[in-house]
């Protein structure tokens, strides 16, 4: 081998001469473009996504690696994605094999409380209500041509909860996981942004003003037995939800039951951040261009926010209705913490109700339907995951 064929060969294996791909005489216009160009438009996508992340804060524990996840993805030559490389191991073994977003959920359940949920069970329909966005958004999804799976798993965003969408779309639609995940965990940043719109909208201000009386106090026996019973329920009920639900109720159980401190530190700290950067970049090895640029991701980007905005829609006149029927008033704007975007809509409801009433604290009043939110999800995952199988 001559000095002029090492140097061909050596060229042939840069990133720069692998970046674009060759023409396709069977595509045109836009398709020839993204065949050609995937590479470095994806680089563009996964730099704004740091963007957001770094500079804007929208979600930065999971925008960041799901962002750099995607930029190695799209590498050529060393297939860091692929079955062989890396990221492509880590995601058979966490979210094709569906453990991550368990690992997650136990995390969440160590984190949370769900004392202001069982002080005022009656929230748990505003939580409940909320997962209309999911199965309204479903149906459309299969108008546009999507198969039950594949809109099963797009209807999920509704519940802005970015685990539950990556365990459905693992078992169901894995082919639309990189899509659907971005889209999931940028409306769940956004909701500062989508949500105080749609609860304006819908509500009076007379209705804003509302103030709520105080909670009861829960006792630890009450918070010990809650897990045990939604686990019980769901065991009764939707089998097919168990493996999310017990998860949450195992982490929370450890929270609650004050014996074992260390288990639920190690699960609000050093295991939830790990698993936070395995499952963000396993995500984003599923951002290749081949996946991610096509005109389905388009769709699923209009439904997520469609689903997103039913969900929290949906809830508020929920809010609206039990305002209504209740002895106690209710301000409807904690409808809008129906979604399981903890805690996050939570603290968004409590500062659109300040903005009217420097009085009107409603954080621990939307912390209900904000915890029965993340139930709700994991509850219908389960019946979508019962559907589609």
């Amino acid at each position: 081998m001559n000095f002029i064929d090492i140097f061909q060969n050596l060229w042939k294996s840069t990133g720069i001469f692998n970046m674009i791909l060759p023409a396709d005489p069977n595509l045109s216009g836009a398709e020839q473009i993204m065949h050609m160009y995937g590479a470095p438009i994806m680089f563009l996508v996964c730099l704004v996504l740091l963007y957001l992340g770094i500079k804007k804060e929208f979600e930065p524990l999971l925008l960041v690696p799901i962002a750099f996840g995607g930029i190695l993805a799209n590498i050529p030559v060393c297939d860091i994605a692929g079955p062989k490389g890396f990221l492509g191991i880590v995601y058979e073994a966490g979210i094709h094999a569906g453990l991550f977003p368990l690992f997650i959920f136990m995390g969440v359940g160590a984190m949370t409380d769900f004392g202001p949920l069982i002080a005022n069970p009656k929230t748990a329909l505003l939580g409940g209500a909320a997962q209309f966005g999911i199965f309204s958004t479903l149906l459309f999804a299969l108008l546009l041509g999507f198969t039950l799976p594949q809109a099963a798993s797009i209807g999920i965003i509704g519940g802005a909860d970015g685990p539950t969408s990556i365990f459905v779309t693992s078992r169901l639609a894995p082919e639309l996981l990189g899509a659907i995940a971005v889209a999931a965990y940028s409306y769940m940043a956004l909701v500062p942004i989508i949500q105080p719109p749609i609860m304006k909208m819908l509500t009076t201000k007379k209705e804003r003003l509302i103030e709520m009386t105080q909670m009861r106090e829960v006792s630890q026996r009450e918070k010990i037995v809650f897990p045990l019973l939604v686990l019980g329920l769901c065991i009764i009920l939707l089998p097919d939800a168990c493996p999310l639900v017990g998860a949450l109720a195992f982490g929370n159980l450890c929270k609650e039951s004050g014996v074992v401190d260390r288990l639920s530190k190690t699960l609000q700290n050093e295991f939830i951040n790990i698993v936070t950067i395995l499952l963000g970049l396993s995500v984003g090895s599923k951002l290749q261009a081949s996946q991610f640029l096509t005109v389905q991701t388009l769709y699923i980007l209009v439904l997520g926010l469609l689903a997103f905005s039913f969900a929290t829609g949906m809830g508020v006149i929920f809010g609206k209705i039990m305002n209504k029927c209740s002895k106690t008033p209710i301000n409807p704007l904690i409808g809008a913490a129906g979604v399981s975007a903890v805690p996050m809509a939570a603290r968004v409801v409590n500062k659109v109700g300040l903005e009217y009433n420097p009085n009107n604290y409603l954080l621990m009043h939307a912390m209900g339907p904000n915890v029965a939110g993340v139930i709700g999800s994991a509850v219908a995952a389960g019946v979508l995951l019962a559907i589609c199988s």
